[in-house]
This record gives C-alpha cells, structure tokens and sequence, in this order.
C-alpha cells in the first residue's frame, strides 16, 4: 500500500532517518524543515499523511496540527506527531491539538510502519468516499456545520473484551466516566452482543484465557456491519508477533500493557472521533447516490435509473421466457393545474401520485417519474392482462380520491394509462417504451381517465 508521506523535522539527520525507513517500505516521501513549509506543501500537494516533529523553531508541531486540522482542505490529512517529550500529558496534549497518532523519540520501526499503514487504509478509503460524494464541491471540501455536529457528539458506546476481572473493572472505571461501557469476558458473547447492537469501538484483549480476542477481531472484520468498527486491541508487551497479526487482520490501533490512563482516553476519544468523520462521509455518499437514482419530489427512481435498469430487465425477461409489462401513467390535464393554482399545488399533485403509485405496486415493480407528469411501472414476471388489471387499479387509485391541496382546496385528478409487453423476439427495452407511448396517446384520444393496450 504506497501513499505520499510529507516529514517535517528541523533537525535533517531525523528528516533522513524516516525518509530512509519509509523509503524501504516503498512509501513516497517529502520532506520539510519547517511548520510554515508544511503548510505551504500541504496547500499545494496532495499529501496522505504527515509526520509532524513537535519541537521547532518558530511555528511549532502543535500549531502547525492545530492549523492544519482546522483548515476544511487539510483537515482530513492524518497526523502522526514524533516526541521526545517522555511524560504521557505531553503525548497526550498531541492528541489533543487534533493529532490522529503520535510516535516517540526514539521511533520504534514497528510503531511507525504499522501507525503508518493504518492511517494510510484509513485516509484511503475516505478519500474515496469523499470524491464519489462531491459532486459541486472540490475533493476535501465538505458540509462543515452538518460534519461539525457529527464530531461534536463525545459520549461514545464502547463494548470492552477482557477476562481478567482487575483489568476489566479499571478499563471500565476510566472509560464510563466519559462513555457507555459494556464489559464481556467470553469473545463469542462480545461477538453476538456486538452483531445485535451498535458500538463505537471496540477494546479486545489479546490475552484472554477462555476464548480468541483474534479470531473476534477477524469475525468483525469479514461481517458487512461491523468491518467499519475500530478495535483498539490491549497486548502483553514483547509480543510482536501476536500485535503484527493484529494488525494483520485490520484492527485499528493498539495499547500495551501496562495502559496509561491518558493514553487510553485519547486513543479511545481519537477512534471515536475518527468513526463518526467516517461514517459521516459514508451516510453523505449514499445520499448523493440516492440522489443520482431517485426522483426528490416523487421518492420514486428517475429516468437515468429507468434507462440503466430496464435494459436489464428485459434481457432477463427474454432469457428466461418470462413475461414483462410496462405501464406509463400521465396526469390529465396537469398543465391547467399548475396555472390555476401554482407550481406548488402542481408539485402536491405530484408527491402524491408517487405515493398512490408506491402503494399499489409491488416491491419487484420498477416505478419511475420520466417526465414532468408522466410516470412508467416496469412489471416482471406480468403478462399483458395482469398489467391492463394493475393498470386499471392504478388509475382507480388516483381518479377515486380527491387530492387535498391545502386547507382551501380539493381536486379531482385523473390520469391516463398506456400499457405494452413483450411481443417480439427483437423486443428492446426503446420499443417496449414506445408500444406503451402509443398506447397512452391512444388513451387520451379516447377521453383520458382510462387504460389502453396497444396491440401489438
């Protein structure tokens, strides 16, 4: 996994000490003397994540954090800060000016590659998600009330997984302080308890007695619903072998024994944190999705969608020698609505034939709003008489119940409805659409408010 790695340090015998131990790792490397040039490069590079020396000259390590967290462009940019500061407030107080990760003079190569290759995934897979989501905004850029609000939320749901009751009951002293702490001894109860609920984080074990703190990591992993959890995994220290497993498998940060009382809380408040930006782009990417193949008036699909998919539904109705209808539904007369009454009246109207049409649809049915007024249901597995009976109760849905304007007025509104199937052997998804145009025309020929079947 390459990324680009921008070292920022003063001193250049420590900017060549970790360019030449990520070099080795076949990571690309830039470097910088000072927290002005970080900030100058950052603006300007894309940069994956930066290595932050604290102790400068000038602009130093937590003001250049501070700066770059609070820039929208650069706020996404992990941060691993290096320290020969000894005293945990202090490696806390990196955290705290919005540091993803911090290291310690002098830097332990396993530390850093493995801080590295985590924050790298991590960066990754939002950059992904934040690119598919801005559409009108530069790659970066987000929504920073409602992402602010997100981040604002402190008060976490941590499930602890650790057999050891001394170790369980400080874990859980120090953390329900400021979280919502559930506490399993046994990895398959902690496995079903975090499958049937929703946590923040979770803390395993890597030295439980009666069960497999690994394999529980590797379960959250492969499962849809918990592979975006953060593990903080607790291990003995001198086993390198077991962390690098873990790491392995994709747990997202460690702590070894014995746990500093103020690390825990910023590596858990950093996780946490880390989480909800996260899941924030994840909830902003499927709404833009959503929005790509939904009608926003009608909550029904759009014509993009209808295109795509009717292509497939076709060929798979010819495939398998099944049946396949289309209704195209239009609203009488929806032109004098609109100027009688306003656009707003108009959209009513609208949002609540979508409604109407939902209902009396079945979940297989593709409905669709292709036009102003005009709406098309594709119906597999429908011959041409089941669809001209739903076409029929479709009409009836519509025709039979006023529709309330507002307060003030009630309409009557009515729709005409044009039916086509599959006929032919070098039927697409063009001509189905346009037997069931001609059908519709046909309907309103005759006095609109009914149903009309080409024949084809």
């Amino acid at each position: 996994m390459t990324a680009r790695i921008l070292v920022v340090d003063d001193l250049l015998v420590n900017v060549k000490l970790l360019e030449a131990r990520l070099s080795a790792e076949y990571y690309d490397v830039l470097t910088a003397h000072s927290g002005q040039e970080a900030l100058d490069i950052c603006a300007r590079e894309r940069v994956d994540i930066v290595l932050l020396d604290v102790m400068m000259p000038g602009l130093d390590g937590f003001e250049t954090c501070r700066r770059l967290k609070t820039d929208p462009a650069t706020q996404h940019i992990p941060v691993i800060m290096v320290t020969a500061l000894d005293q945990a407030a202090d490696r806390v107080r990196c955290l705290e000016f919005g540091a993803d990760d911090f290291l310690t003079k002098p830097v332990d190569d396993l530390a850093l590659i493995t801080r590295v290759r985590n924050l790298t995934r991590l960066k990754m897979l939002n950059d992904e998600m934040l690119m598919r989501a801005s559409t009108r905004r530069s790659m970066g850029l987000v929504d920073q009330v409602a992402l602010e609000a997100a981040l604002q939320q402190s008060r976490g749901r941590i499930i602890v997984v650790d057999d050891h009751q001394r170790s369980a009951s400080r874990l859980h002293e120090v953390l329900s302080v400021q979280h919502e702490v559930s506490v399993e001894a046994h990895a398959d109860t902690a496995n079903a308890k975090i499958t049937e609920d929703r946590f923040d984080l979770a803390i395993v074990s890597m030295s439980l007695t009666g069960s497999d703190g690994m394999r529980l990591c590797s379960q959250l992993r492969t499962r849809e619903n918990t592979r975006h959890l953060p593990i903080i995994m607790l291990v003995e220290p001198q086993n390198e072998a077991r962390l690098l497993r873990g790491l392995d498998l994709g747990v997202t940060d460690y702590l070894i024994r014995p746990i500093d009382r103020q690390e825990l809380l910023a590596r858990v408040h950093t996780q946490i944190k880390r989480k909800r930006y996260s899941d924030y782009l994840r909830k902003r990417l499927e709404s833009c999705f959503e929005l790509s193949i939904m009608d926003p008036l009608t909550q029904l699909h759009n014509r993009r969608y209808l295109d795509s998919h009717l292509n497939t539904l076709v060929n798979e109705a010819k495939t398998n020698s099944r049946p396949l209808s289309v209704l195209m539904v239009d609203v009488d007369h929806f032109k004098a609505v609109n100027d009688t009454y306003g656009h707003d009246a108009g959209d009513v109207i609208l949002r609540e034939c979508g409604a109407r049409l939902r209902q009396n649809t079945r979940g297989v049915d593709l409905a669709a709003r292709v036009g102003g007024e005009e709406f098309v249901i594709v119906m597999p597995d429908t011959d041409r008489l089941r669809a001209a009976v739903i076409g029929e109760r479709l009409r009836a849905s519509i025709a039979e119940q006023p529709f309330r304007v507002n307060d003030d007025i009630t309409l009557r509104i009515t729709a005409s409805v044009g039916l086509g199937s599959l006929d032919e052997a070098d039927d697409t998804p063009e001509t189905l659409l346009k037997r069931a145009d001609k059908a519709l025309y046909a309907a309103k020929r005759h006095g609109r408010n009914r149903v009309s079947a080409d024949a084809a």
